[in-house]
């Protein structure tokens, strides 16, 4: 038993049963402060490491927004949970090469992290929450696979769902029909909503998650590229939830923003050129031709991460709407 399982065993003992929004909080904050979860040798791989087209044609997506809105000179990227800067990498790079350089901002917490994407983006800036960003100009954001690690509470029959020690082992104190919700994830949008409206902007927010809400247990524990039991080696493993989309798109609404979409990540990167992408690459380094059509089709194929991604745009109502959306 690991020191931290100890911590969460003790934890319950002396204050009661821990909600499931309460444990989620306390072990990704602890997963993702003491590692690099990602690639190989990590427990889970996300869009930006399968291949390059991805934060290129995010990239690409947000300087021709940038470009519709008159260019404006203060603008800065944003990137909400950048893992290990590959997104910002790819992204800034096209981004110049379209004539605009902003200053990279990235929300993390975790030092582990923070020296691979200062690694990967030089000279980017850190903050510890989207409150704490600087209010002087409009932003470009990225938030991929950031939504889904925020904690989520569970109800079953009313009553709120919590995790407990029977028997020595940590349990759900009650089964049945899971109506999920998230105040994290309403707050974290509503926080980037407002900004938007006040200073201008776009977010563009890929995940994976569903386009209308309803009832379902969607709590999950990936562990060395494979699901794992949820409440097994606490702190060991990634947590996260399908994000539901409509609600996202509510308080969006509520904050005075706009959203388009959402629309599933392979339709979104096909309108967005990826097999025009795909070609040009291959034609460049044809020993690579295979490698970059497994790439494009794990990102596009809904039967990979074409259908369950979804992409959803939130901008300030004076900006001009994300092309393919």
């Amino acid at each position: 038993m690991t020191p931290f399982e100890r911590a969460v065993r003790t934890r319950i003992r002396t204050e009661g049963a821990l909600s499931v929004e309460a444990y989620m909080e306390a072990c990704n904050a602890y997963y993702y402060a003491t590692r690099d979860p990602l690639g190989a040798a990590g427990d889970f791989t996300t869009a930006p490491e399968i291949s390059q087209m991805f934060g290129e044609l995010v990239g690409a997506a947000l300087a021709d927004v940038w470009a519709r809105a008159g260019r404006p000179s203060t603008v800065r990227y944003v990137e909400l949970g950048p893992g290990r800067g590959t997104l910002a990498s790819d992204a800034l790079r096209v981004m110049r090469s379209a004539g605009l350089s902003p200053p990279a901002h990235f929300i993390e917490t975790s030092e582990t992290l923070r020296a691979a994407q200062l690694a990967a983006v030089p000279g980017a800036r850190h903050h510890d929450s989207i409150s704490d960003l600087p209010a002087d100009g409009p932003c470009l954001v990225v938030a991929n696979e950031f939504l889904d690690a925020l904690p989520i509470r569970q109800f079953v029959g009313g009553l709120e769902r919590k995790v407990v020690l029977t028997g020595g082992h940590l349990a759900f104190d009650r089964d049945g029909e899971v109506i999920e919700d998230s105040p994290a994830r309403d707050e974290a949008v509503r926080a980037l909503s407002e900004g938007l409206v006040a200073l201008g902007g776009v977010a563009i927010i890929i995940d994976y998650g569903h386009e209308r809400s309803g009832p379902g247990d969607t709590l999950q524990a990936v562990r060395e590229h494979r699901y794992a039991p949820v409440l097994a080696s606490p702190g060991e493993q990634d947590l996260t939830s399908h994000v539901d989309f409509h609600r996202v798109g509510e308080v969006v609404l509520e904050a005075g923003a706009f959203v388009d979409g959402p629309a599933e990540q392979g339709a979104w990167l096909e309108r967005l050129g990826i097999m025009a992408r795909a070609r040009a690459l291959a034609n460049a380094a044809p020993d690579r031709a295979a490698e970059i059509e497994a790439a494009r089709a794990r990102l596009c194929r809904p039967d990979q991460m074409g259908s369950l991604f979804k992409t959803l745009a939130i901008r300030s109502p004076e900006w001009p709407s994300v092309a393919g959306l």
